[in-house]
């Protein structure tokens, strides 16, 4: 299945500063395994050393959170639109 994956600014020097990016996968796992194989280096900035999703990076599949749903497992139909987003801490 093909996806659109929107990667946000602080990973497009692994996509050669592209904003959006298609990539292949029947869920959010194929997906990622098909975007390290076109951008060697961007799975370990999402992924933790055990392959879960890192503690503060936000992943959504058609607006939903794939925490709240299958995680890794979270299918990814035809034309699935996937953002990437890197949580943003901070404080006074």
């Amino acid at each position: 299945m093909s996806a659109t994956v929107r990667i946000p600014t602080i990973l497009r020097t692994y996509t050669g500063g592209q904003a959006e990016v298609t990539a292949t996968g029947a869920n959010l796992q194929e997906v990622l395994n098909d975007l390290e194989v076109q951008f060697p280096g961007i799975a370990a900035r999402v992924l933790d050393d055990n392959g879960a999703l890192r503690r503060f990076v936000n992943i959504y599949v058609n607006d939903d959170d794939v925490r709240f749903i299958d995680g890794l497992n979270s299918p990814t139909a035809v034309g699935a639109q996937i953002s990437i987003i890197p949580a943003v801490a901070g404080g006074c």
